[in-house]
């Protein structure tokens, strides 16, 4: 059934939502021309979201913008920045909302210092993944206050969280694959999924970043490919390819996908199938950025320059020297790591 002009829409968002069916408004164009929407809410059926535009153009004001839950201001904000980043970045926000759970349904109004504390507390988490949970919220928060959700001096209350003294800050539980485990991954690499696990091993890529990889940025014959999605700026890089594992890439490519990995039905592999499905049956004492530790470690015991290493794996160099490496012609690469 067609709306009436100026009514405003109902439609469903993709992937798995408990609220999937928005409920929105034009209620401007932007100066490129593009309109800009009033969320009224999200609903789990197409019936309460058309119930609640209903209301919403019978009494604009009906809900207090103070009576918004965390919940509710995620999915609003979600719908919109889950189309603009990476699928890497959406996994790592994904990630992070997870540890909001206790907190969720509560308004933002009334979440303070104390509660986020309390969520960190619990958790169990150490710094490193702290830090995801803290952006996220930055990120709620701001968006709320640009909406006018909540007053701005509310923003405060994330910055004052200190994720320092949860966990342990330097504790990163990495464990590189000994000698021993490489040998035993190749005498099976004909599986395509021990493949994936030699790949990351031996190009020090993030698995996001591999997962990302498209199959366009890949140049085989010339022996690299380009990182051009990354959680980092020093991640966008060109990666060399070992010739030990050229023939993993060879597989992958001949699916002739446009990604370089996927499903065996031929979708985008997602990184929550891939650890689940794949990974945690190959490689159950090991966590996926154990192979990108694993890769720093065999470069090292090379006898690699580090700032050589890092200019493959790509993590951020120190002083102005290092930004000479971000370029090494792709030959030094390769020497460098074909001597894993």
């Amino acid at each position: 059934m067609k709306m009436p002009n100026g009514y405003g829409s109902v439609y469903k968002l993709s992937g798995k939502r408990r609220h999937p069916w928005a409920a929105r408004k034009t209620v401007g164009w932007n100066d490129k021309g593009q309109p800009m929407y009033l969320y009224v809410g999200y609903y789990s059926t197409r019936s309460e979201a058309l119930n609640a535009l209903a209301r919403y153009n019978d009494h604009p004001f009906e809900k207090g913008s103070d009576q918004y839950t965390l919940a509710e201001i995620y999915d609003k904000w979600s719908a919109k920045k889950y189309e603009e980043v990476s699928h890497s970045n959406v996994v790592g926000y994904k990630a992070a909302w997870k540890l909001a759970e206790p907190i969720k349904d509560m308004k933002m109004d009334e979440i303070k210092l104390d509660h986020l504390e309390d969520v960190c507390e619990q958790s169990g988490k150490n710094a490193p993944t702290l830090k995801k949970f803290k952006i996220l919220l930055n990120q709620l928060f701001d968006y709320a206050v640009r909406h006018e959700y909540i007053l701005s001096s509310r923003r405060d209350v994330v910055s004052f969280l200190d994720i320092s003294k949860y966990g342990n800050p330097n504790k990163y539980d990495r464990t590189p694959f000994s000698v021993d485990e490489i040998v035993a991954l190749k005498a099976t690499d004909q599986n395509e999924w021990v493949m994936i696990v030699l790949i990351l091993i031996y190009t020090g890529v993030r698995i996001g970043e591999l997962l990302d990889l498209r199959a366009e940025d890949i140049h085989l014959a010339d022996r690299w490919f380009y990182v051009k999605q990354s959680k980092t700026d020093a991640g966008i890089r060109e990666v060399p390819i070992a010739e030990k594992a050229v023939p993993y890439f060879e597989h992958w490519i001949s699916k002739r996908f446009e990604y370089l990995i996927c499903t065996p039905d031929r979708q985008r592999m997602t990184y929550d199938n891939f650890y689940v499905q794949y990974w945690k049956k190959l490689v159950p004492n090991h966590k996926p950025h154990d192979t990108r530790h694993t890769c720093v470690t065999l470069l090292t015991a090379a006898g690699v320059d580090p700032r050589i290493i890092r200019s493959i794996v790509g993590h951020k160099g120190v002083g102005v020297t290092e930004a000479v490496y971000t370029h090494l012609d792709m030959a030094a690469k390769l020497e460098a790591i074909n001597r894993i």
